[in-house]
């Protein structure tokens, strides 16, 4: 039997189909310390390693049955016969002097590219010649395949919990694989993006509900849920503002890096959780750059699409996504920094504890029944911006040191897609004590750095506010919940 696409992994590639400026590849760029031994690492050893782990990967060797959605039925994921890990894995070289500022514009060509329906939708390039003798894996994989491999990807089957105990021996590692081409520029793909409403595991059809009764039992709860959030986020669409405007298919690439146990500072001092903090921190943000351009800034606030975690505490390991989405208000015309934070934490935590996440899934729901000739159009809607103005995704990382190759990984930096009409995206992910704001624009955002400042500019002052206040007292372990 055929292993077809779901309507859920098809969509992100009709949201390509619909606008060729939408790029629905996800990616991210690992940094890594200088080799052990000095040397750059080879890109020999590095596709070896590859080979070596794709076996628990079997969709990195399958391509699609046909490129392009739309007819009676899904495309297919089919051995791809021509496949060979040098197609998929290249070298470049960054220019001098190889610091942060040119690894990110290297990251804004990388970005712009599409991958090629062809073959396996990954792609890896190995970049040397950063600062110090540091060195990078920047990749890229296209969203219609993170669903079937939950939640590992191609790049994670490189990093190992302990360096290697040798250094790789002897040979040129500049030239042992050929390297194609330098317009052959389709890079490569790791991060999983934790999409809106539709990075759902199980979004599965109204079919399967007809075929277990049992689960009609709350088909009028998830009813109720989704005519609220159709109501609530329909009729009170999302403000227009000048972040929403049509894309080109070409981006812009900003970092914003900040030390974990100072965001966990201020949400101790201020409450919340760090996602408070991170959706604060954009917010001062976009603020900043919508006065920069003389905008006001809505009242209501700017609409974010904010994923949120679904799955159980006791299935932390599991695989896949069990995601759903969160329109969360943004309060951007909010003066005061205390009130902008409060306002933004309320606003989140109402939403959570809400009906709107099983709304969410209800609507996905509903819309995976329609045939694939018809799907495109109602998938679209979804990413319309009268839902939402920016994307905004945090994803907690391991906070222990990982290696690749014997170097120490020090950095990620996190790629989140631009749909149609969203001209920035938020990615941000924490790692080993440090949190990474990956921050993509369209290339018309010209004033990006007034977003980039702004964040950090946010991030500052919620660290100054929260040293003015009290810390917040914790009740002594073992407290009954009703004792004084």
């Amino acid at each position: 039997m055929a292993d077809r696409l779901t309507a859920l992994d098809a969509t992100f590639l009709e949201l390509e189909e619909s606008d060729p400026a939408a790029h629905m590849h996800i990616g991210g760029i690992m940094v890594f310390d200088r080799p052990p031994n000095g040397r750059r690492p080879s890109l020999r050893r590095l596709a070896t390693l590859l080979e070596q782990r794709l076996g628990r990967l079997p969709r990195y060797r399958q391509r699609l049955s046909e490129a392009e959605t739309g007819g009676l039925q899904w495309p297919a994921w089919e051995a791809d016969p021509r496949f060979a890990i040098d197609r998929h894995v290249r070298r470049e070289v960054l220019e001098p002097p190889g610091g942060k500022a040119q690894l990110e514009a290297w990251a804004e060509r990388f970005f712009s590219e599409r991958l090629d329906r062809s073959a396996p939708l990954w792609e890896m390039v190995l970049v040397v010649g950063l600062r110090g003798g540091r060195w990078a894996i920047a990749s890229k994989t296209h969203h219609c395949m993170v669903d079937g491999v939950g939640s590992v990807s191609v790049a994670h089957l490189l990093l190992d919990a302990e360096p290697e105990a040798e250094s790789e021996p002897g040979g040129d590692p500049d030239l042992e694989l050929p390297l194609p081409d330098h317009h052959d520029d389709e890079h490569g793909g790791w991060w999983r993006w934790t999409p809106p409403a539709l990075a759902l595991r199980a979004a599965r059809a109204g079919a399967d509900v007809a075929l277990h009764p049992r689960k009609l039992a709350d088909a009028a709860e998830k009813a109720r849920a989704a005519t609220e959030m159709l109501i609530r986020d329909e009729v009170a669409s999302a403000p227009r503002s000048s972040i929403n405007t049509p894309i080109t298919g070409h981006r812009r690439f900003r970092v914003v890096e900040a030390e974990l146990a100072e965001i966990k500072a201020i949400k101790r001092r201020l409450g919340g959780t760090v996602n408070d903090v991170v959706l604060a921190a954009v917010t001062g943000g976009l603020r900043d750059l919508l006065e920069h351009r003389g905008e006001a800034p809505p009242a209501g606030g700017l609409r974010a699409m904010v994923p949120v975690d679904q799955r159980a505490a006791g299935d932390r390991l599991g695989l896949g996504n069990e995601i759903t989405s969160l329109f969360v208000p943004l309060p951007v015309a909010e003066h005061d920094l205390a009130d902008r934070y409060a306002a933004a934490r309320a606003a989140a935590g109402r939403l959570k504890s809400g009906t709107e996440a099983l709304g969410s899934r209800s609507v996905i729901d509903l819309i995976a029944l329609a045939p694939p000739i018809l799907h495109a159009a109602f998938a679209r809607s979804l990413f319309a911006t009268r839902l939402f103005n920016v994307t905004i995704t945090n994803v907690p990382g391991p906070q222990m040191t990982l290696y690749a190759l014997g170097s120490r990984m020090r950095e990620v930096w996190p790629l989140v897609p631009l749909a149609a009409d969203h001209t920035v995206g938020v990615a941000v992910i924490s790692y080993d004590g440090r949190l990474f704001f990956g921050v993509v624009a369209d290339r018309d955002v010209d004033d990006l750095d007034v977003l980039i400042d702004g964040i950090a500019g946010a991030l500052r002052d919620l660290g100054e506010l929260a040293r003015r206040r009290p810390a917040r007292r914790r009740k002594p372990a073992g407290t009954a919940a009703g004792a004084a």
